[in-house]
């Protein structure tokens, strides 16, 4: 089942960059972003991470960790993680369970083919694992300043 604003997450464990594994149940007590992407190293993908990386203290300041999801492999990740200084991890989701969980897959077109892809979407879930906030189809300007005042809002209340 998916996910829906004002319930709560089901858990979770994911591979992440660093070695490590992500759980929702191993993050209470902060806020979490999670936010989907189409591919590593491409335009909009690594704008979308280099704004997230540009705010990080103040996500932090408001007591929420940032995670990054694609499709892509850890070793893919960990490359682009380290070209872009990201100072958060990334997130494998090869067999797209985290994708599914967020229903975050949709047909998508490109040169008239017809594909499946991640569709942009970025979540916010509160310190108890309820989801609060979800943004579908992002547009990458502006969307990483609208992440983080819902951030302090939340963190605020």
């Amino acid at each position: 089942m998916a996910v829906a604003v004002d319930q709560p997450v089901a858990d979770f464990q994911v591979p992440a960059t660093s070695g490590q594994t992500v759980s929702l149940s191993g993050l209470k007590g902060r806020q979490v972003v999670i936010y989907f992407y189409p591919k590593d190293n491409t335009p909009g993908c690594t704008t979308e991470g280099q704004n997230f990386r540009d705010a990080m203290a103040e996500f932090e300041a408001a007591n929420t960790l940032v995670f990054g999801v694609s499709r892509d492999s850890l070793k893919t990740h960990e490359n682009f993680k380290a070209k872009q200084a990201f100072p958060f991890e990334l997130i494998s989701d090869k067999d797209e369970a985290l994708c599914a969980l967020f229903d975050v897959i949709k047909l998508k077109k490109l040169y008239g083919k017809e594909y499946l892809g991640v569709d942009r979407s970025t979540f916010l879930i509160d310190k108890n694992g309820v989801l609060r906030h979800e943004w579908r189809g992002v547009k990458v300007p502006g969307h990483v300043d609208e992440v983080l005042a819902r951030a302090r809002e939340l963190n605020q209340a």
